[in-house]
């Protein structure tokens, strides 16, 4: 792969502490709900809603690309620096503490009823990211890590997915066999119809596997999944019994908006990407243009680097603040916040996104290096053949 020029005399980390931003942006909807209390205006708490998906788009577009990479010389000092380590630790305390202050808010405070809903979304959006942490810390080798992992996504109640992603996705990724990788033609509604059972199945079947060979039953608590679960249950009952019935629409809604985010990262990453098969039945190898690539600086502070996804999946192991950009990888158009809005419009996703993806070099107009959704084919092998 063509990868972006190192500037060998740079600093080992020159964003260090702009990273600081990923622990602190999950606390921002306690500043908003603190803003309520004293000036009582309802209205105050729609202020994380629009910092995500207005403030951090604009943000984006307006301090542009980082293509700057690290100093590969410095990657192991990098990669072994504690202070990586804390601000993730960090970051899963922030989203635990603003997941009990929205709770607290609705539970206690006389909020009308349109804007509870808008709490729940956001702490649904805020618990989005803490799938984001919980990716992160998955992918780490201490068990510390892993299981501090496992207890972000208990907030979410999404168990399943560090399972799910390192042995199903990671394997599968950019092929028709993967659920969590979205096909050309498929609307981001239809694709969640798809990823959200298909990534549980996946998930529950690895950490079956997994406890098959280690002879223990995949009902016991050595079960992962069964554990993160179990965290979840004991959050959302502990809520409802210390703030009433109006704990359930609110936790439900929080949910299923959490599970939509990892959904619109999920469908944005691998759009219409696919391996190539050989031969022999095998797909080849992940590479970096088997994943969509964003450089928006703003975006990229606050989700630990996730939208270096080209380098993260053929490099996996490598820890955010080491990921590269390359030069020939696919490139969206801007961070994840904005594509997000485009995906929810499907007709001008397809308008966005459908001619880039055919132009990318790996590609170029050739339609069977296309990952196609099967309902759509016919549709667009009459238009791009």
């Amino acid at each position: 792969m063509d990868q972006a020029s190192i500037d060998v005399d740079s600093p080992i980390d020159s964003k260090r502490y702009w990273w600081l931003l990923s622990p602190l942006l999950p606390l921002q909807p306690l500043v908003s709900i603190v803003l309520y209390l004293w000036l009582g205006h309802e209205w105050l708490l729609a202020i994380p809603l629009l910092l995500t998906y207005l403030a951090l788009p604009l943000l984006d577009l307006l301090l542009g690309q980082d293509t700057a990479n690290p100093n590969e010389a410095a990657v192991l000092q990098m990669e072994q620096d504690p202070y990586y380590q804390r601000l993730t630790v960090l970051t899963v305390i922030a989203h635990f503490i603003t997941f009990f202050v929205l709770a607290w808010a609705v539970g206690t405070q006389a909020i009308t009823w349109g804007w509870m809903l808008v709490l729940a979304i956001t702490c649904g959006a805020y618990s989005g990211l803490a799938i984001n942490t919980g990716h992160e810390l998955g992918h780490k080798r201490s068990a510390f890590e892993q299981r501090l992992g496992l207890l972000a996504l208990s907030i979410p109640a999404y168990g399943h997915f560090s399972i799910e992603h390192n042995r199903g996705h990671h394997r599968d990724v950019a092929t028709p066999q993967d659920p969590v990788s979205a096909r050309m033609g498929e609307s981001i509604y239809s694709f969640m119809l798809r990823e959200v059972p298909g990534a549980f199945k996946r998930g529950w079947r690895c950490e079956t596997i997994r406890l098959q060979r280690e002879k223990k039953s995949r009902w016991g608590l050595s079960n992962q999944i069964l554990q993160s679960y179990c965290v979840s249950v004991l959050l959302f009952a502990g809520l409802s019994l210390a703030f009433g019935w109006i704990m359930l629409p609110f936790l439900l809604i929080q949910t299923a908006w959490a599970w939509f985010q990892l959904t619109s990262a999920n469908y944005i990453e691998h759009y219409g990407l696919l391996r190539e098969k050989s031969a022999n039945g095998r797909y080849e190898n992940c590479k970096p243009y088997h994943s969509w690539n964003a450089n928006a600086l703003a975006s990229n502070l606050v989700l630990f680097q996730l939208e270096r996804h080209s380098d993260h999946h053929a490099n996996p192991t490598r820890g955010f603040q080491s990921l590269r950009h390359f030069n020939d990888a696919p490139q969206l158009p801007t961070g994840y916040f904005g594509m997000y809005l485009v995906a929810y419009i499907p007709r001008l996703w397809f308008a966005m996104m459908d001619k880039r993806l055919l132009a990318t070099p790996h590609i170029s107009g050739d339609l069977s290096k296309v990952n196609i959704a099967p309902a759509a084919r016919d549709s667009i092998y009459a238009r791009y053949a």
